[in-house]
């Protein structure tokens, strides 16, 4: 990437003399994130993929975006799909030295615009165990995790790339559970085991299947990363009984504002006063009493989200950094 920058500068007409190698340059980076960090959301990946695009951008670096996503994944490995928007696949690559591992863009954001997304932050503190340090455990001491690398990621990534295609949501979402669950077997598998999910995690997961089952078809799916939070997918038809029963059975913690607790992005209650408090179908009314309230504040946050369109340049007024090149905000 440096030398390909350099060698643009000097192609668009730079003396030689003048091109300061890139390494020298003085930056000042400034990063933000209403993620919780290092809790199994992605915040690493989200950072480092809004780093390499910066850099990208302010540079005007002549590389594709599957290009830069190399470079993302040498801060996260997940930074390398979040460099676009959509949905988009990681290859994995043969050759040792890692050039041929890099992300594609498998279709669009707007290719699929009823599937939504509901994070269910059972857990905002910092994990035990970061996800660097608990894979390369995982990968030196696991017996699962080389059978699944060898025989079954790859049959999934092509089944999940039709998928999507298809826009086939009961296939998507099985697909999505069962690789959750095989992965944290595999930290289980791993030794010493590591455990990320924790009883709230585990308690989403049967909600799942028992919500699945009432629908009689399956309506939604979960998955969780190295992190006890949950990511649960479905259609938009789907989506309002979820963040109903959801924000009934785990209420919000009374120190929790309404609007932080759920912003509600979508419209699905009339007011904040109704989150928590309406059941509309039967079938979910009967559901969420059979399970009943878990303590307040057992998640103590819900988003509501949908297929994103990945990194982009924002205003000058909406930058992080001032005038002055210093960050406006500042955490004591």
């Amino acid at each position: 990437l440096r030398a390909d920058f350099e060698q643009k500068l000097l192609s668009d007409g730079a003396p030689a003399e003048t091109v300061v190698p890139l390494s020298q340059w003085s930056l000042h980076v400034c990063s933000e994130n209403n993620f919780p960090t290092a809790a199994g959301l992605a915040s690493s990946a989200s950072g480092y993929a809004a780093l390499v695009s910066a850099l990208g951008a302010l540079f005007d670096l002549p590389q594709s975006t599957s290009d830069l996503s190399r470079v993302a994944r040498v801060g996260s490995g997940s930074a390398c799909r979040s460099m676009f928007g959509g949905f988009v696949a990681w290859q994995a690559g043969i050759s040792n030295d890692g050039h041929d591992s890099f992300a594609v863009q498998v279709a669009d954001r707007l290719h699929w615009p009823e599937l939504q997304a509901l994070i269910l932050v059972a857990s905002d503190k910092k994990k035990a165990i970061s996800s660097t340090a608990g894979m390369q455990t995982t990968v030196e001491t696991s017996e699962l995790f080389a059978e699944r690398v060898r025989s079954v990621v790859p049959k999934r990534m092509e089944a999940m790339q039709r998928a999507i295609t298809d826009r086939d949501f009961a296939t998507f979402a099985e697909i999505t559970m069962r690789d959750s669950n095989q992965f944290h077997a595999v930290c289980l598998d791993t030794y010493p085991p590591i455990s990320y999910m924790n009883d709230i995690s585990r308690s989403i997961v049967g909600l799942i299947h028992a919500f699945n089952a009432a629908r009689g078809r399956v309506a939604a799916a979960y998955t969780y990363d190295a992190g006890p939070n949950a990511v649960i997918y479905a259609l938009k038809d789907d989506m309002r009984d979820l963040v109903e029963l959801f924000t009934y059975c785990f209420p919000r913690d009374e120190s929790t504002p309404k609007e932080a607790f759920y912003p509600d992005a979508f419209a699905i209650f009339d007011s904040a006063d109704q989150v928590g408090q309406r059941l509309t179908r039967p079938e979910v009314a009967q559901l969420a009493e059979t399970a009943g309230k878990f303590p307040a504040g057992s998640v103590c946050r819900i988003i509501h989200t949908e297929v994103g369109d990945g990194p982009r340049v924002l205003a000058a007024s909406e930058s992080l950094l001032d005038d002055a090149g210093l960050p406006k905000h500042t955490q004591q």
